[in-house]
């Protein structure tokens, strides 16, 4: 009996703010059975990191299976021969929204993200910028008009969170299981109840 490949989920930081969301995904694909992650971070998001979380750029690429320089174009994941279950890119700088919204493969992440949409695999990038203008709008739409899926981080309120831990795992569940990867993170919605 041969052992199955593993579901390979590439997760790509760039250098907007929400890196939480990044480090949190990487950390629950980590511990889900059967997936392999691929990791690559831009040299902002290193800044943005450390800002934010305090971790290092090492501590986040400990938490991935396998780890890819942004400048190496020659990376296995920027070939659509090899197999991916799909790309995350969280968070999403307006710069690699409009890098990949017009093909411009310049740097590994947004290369990556390419290949994912010629491959009509499944691509989320998790947007970050407020209020967005309309150069933002129409990249946005040029996305998805292209199979991509834009996914801005907006917490929720339903299940009545009482940590940013757990508005942050309610969007990675979300995330999650737009790649089809199983998860328990948040709570799921029962229908309303009465008051």
């Amino acid at each position: 009996m041969t052992e199955s490949a593993p579901r390979r989920i590439v997760v790509a930081i760039t250098g907007a703010t929400g890196a939480v969301y990044g480090v949190r995904l990487l950390q629950r694909l980590g511990a889900s059975p059967g997936v392999e992650t691929h990791l690559v971070v831009s040299d902002a998001a290193t800044l943005t990191l450390h800002q934010e979380t305090g971790l290092q750029r090492r501590d986040v690429e400990a938490l991935a299976h396998v780890v890819h320089r942004n400048r190496d174009i020659g990376a296995s994941i920027a070939s659509g021969s090899f197999p991916t279950a799909g790309m995350v890119i969280a968070p999403c700088s307006m710069k690699t929204l409009g890098a990949v919204a017009h093909g411009l493969s310049d740097n590994l992440v947004t290369r990556a993200a390419d290949v994912v949409l010629k491959e009509r695999r499944r691509l989320v990038l998790m947007v970050r910028e407020t209020p967005f203008n309309l150069a933002h709008l129409r990249n946005m739409t040029a996305v998805t008009e292209m199979g991509g899926i834009v996914f801005p981080p907006l917490p929720s309120f339903y299940h009545r969170p009482a940590t940013i831990d757990e508005m942050v795992d309610h969007t990675v569940a979300r995330v999650m299981d737009l790649l089809g990867v199983e998860n328990a993170l948040a709570p799921r919605w029962g229908g309303m109840k009465e008051a």
